[in-house]
């Protein structure tokens, strides 16, 4: 019973070991001097040595007219090549620390039958690109990175580090829109970030594959992808979720009980079906 709970949650239970590690070792670099990863996920330094930052609050700063030393741009080129070339929009479900707040959100949602369409509002998906979009325009005419400033992201990932302080409140507030108003209402309709990362990581190696002969059409996968637009070749042909808004969850695989869906990695290997 516990193997066949952990089979079929192998890739969440594999995230969520994933995210809390990376807080940890963060954590333990700031605290206790820890050389493995120092600073945040904005900025920092693996091994004090390889340093890391966030590409979108680079591209920012850049925006805003920010004096940048070298080691800040060639960190945000490392991380950029890193989810554009090889494991595309994995930072939104492997990194941030936001996600295990919006999935227990929805959760709960789910739990409590609070994810039906009369207990949600809807709005496009669309409006994360124009928030990044404005959020790079504010930039450039108030000489800041705007988002930075009020980032759930950021905040929480800084609170946990160094203290939470007001943090919590932006953290309370993406955790009750997602509750109350809409179902992964933040990273799927509103965090520039996700959309940075869809608009830069739809050609990454690392994809879900679907086959399409073993598919029954019971649309598990579909209800559960927090990104469900982006399974529109389901039950109609084999081939690549070559959709940047993919967020590389998997746990449109672990429901599959036809194994029709996998990881693979696209350019590399040629794919078997059967």
């Amino acid at each position: 019973m516990i193997s066949k709970f952990i089979f079929k949650h192998r890739y969440l239970l594999l995230r969520r070991a994933v995210q809390i590690s990376i807080i940890f070792l963060y954590i333990a670099g700031n605290i206790y001097g820890w050389n493995i990863l120092k600073g945040n996920l904005s900025m920092g330094k693996l091994f004090e040595v390889i340093p890391l930052a966030d590409p979108y609050a680079v591209l920012q700063m850049i925006f805003a007219g920010a004096l940048l030393l070298w080691d800040v741009l060639i960190g945000a080129v490392i991380v950029f090549i890193f989810y554009a070339l090889f494991s595309g929009r994995a930072f939104c479900s492997w990194v941030c620390p936001v996600n295990i707040v919006t999935d227990t959100a929805n959760w709960i949602r789910k739990k409590f039958k609070l994810d039906k369409d009369e207990w949600q509002l809807r709005f496009s998906r669309k409006v994360r690109y124009w928030i990044l979009g404005l959020s790079l325009v504010m930039s450039l005419i108030m000489a800041v990175p705007v988002f930075e400033f009020v980032s759930p992201i950021s905040m929480l990932h800084r609170g946990l580090i160094y203290g939470m302080g007001f943090g919590w409140a932006a953290v309370l507030t993406v955790f009750l829109f997602d509750l109350f108003v809409t179902k992964n209402g933040w990273c799927g309709h509103l965090c520039p970030l996700g959309a940075f990362y869809s608009l830069t990581t739809s050609k990454s190696v690392l994809r879900v594959y679907h086959i399409q002969p073993h598919c029954t059409l019971c649309m598990n996968c579909k209800n559960i992808c927090p990104e469900k637009q982006v399974l529109s070749i389901i039950g109609k042909e084999s081939g690549y979720i070559n959709f940047g808004e993919c967020i590389n969850c998997g746990r449109c695989i672990e429901v599959c009980n036809d194994d029709a869906l996998k990881f693979s990695l696209r350019y590399i290997k040629k794919e078997k079906e059967g």
